[in-house]
């Protein structure tokens, strides 16, 4: 999936706007932000998570490697006068952000596009103050029929709950949270398949 040519008409789909709802709610539930925390969005999109949660944060950075989504997002921002959100197009985390920089980060369904989920954790746990959250939703494990039809899609087909928090809890990461809370569904050879996706809430240790 080219993510630039996608960009321009990611918000057509209800359905994102609608599980970007319910992972907001659940991470305001659990962390009850106050607006006195700094947040990293990392895989923003067009933004559709960050602005359910514009008005719970002192400042939000939406981090994307893809210029075209950063292009949809900061006429957004601009359209809707939101003034607490900065953009970035980021070439790799651990160049473009500073360490011990984040309350919270969180990340909807973009850590299966990441080939090194173990580096990345790492470079997370680096971003984030000591006590701070790392949400992750993304989906539960599945066959690898949602990706299906994308050929030079390198990433992981969802994501085991043990095998997740193995990762986390050797990086300096206590689970907190885990719940799954919305399903995608897709039509596929004339049947409808229904991806579970969850929400991870971790705390950093160390």
């Amino acid at each position: 999936m080219n993510f630039d040519d996608e960009a321009r008409k990611w918000d057509n789909d209800p359905k994102k706007t609608e599980r970007a709802k319910v992972f907001a709610k659940e991470i305001i539930d659990f962390i009850k932000p106050d607006k006195t925390l700094d947040a990293l969005e990392f895989g923003c999109g067009t933004g559709l998570l960050s602005f359910q949660l514009k008005d719970y944060f002192k400042s939000i950075t939406l981090a994307d490697s893809s210029e075209g989504m950063i292009k949809v997002l900061e006429e957004k921002i601009v359209n809707a006068g939101v003034e607490n959100f900065k953009p970035l197009q980021i070439a790799s985390l651990e160049s473009d952000l500073k360490a011990n920089d984040y309350d919270v980060i969180y990340t909807l369904m973009t850590l299966h596009h990441i080939p090194d989920v173990n580096n990345i954790v790492i470079v997370f746990n680096s971003l984030l103050k000591r006590g701070g959250y790392l949400c992750i939703a993304d989906l539960v494990k599945e066959d690898g029929s949602f990706h299906a039809g994308h050929d030079n899609f390198d990433g992981h087909n969802g994501f085991d709950r043990d095998e997740l928090s193995d990762i986390l809890s050797s990086n300096g990461f206590d689970i907190e949270h885990y719940k799954i809370g919305y399903e995608i569904e897709k039509e596929l050879d004339d049947k409808v398949v229904k991806y579970p996706l969850f929400l991870m809430i971790c705390k950093k240790a160390n």
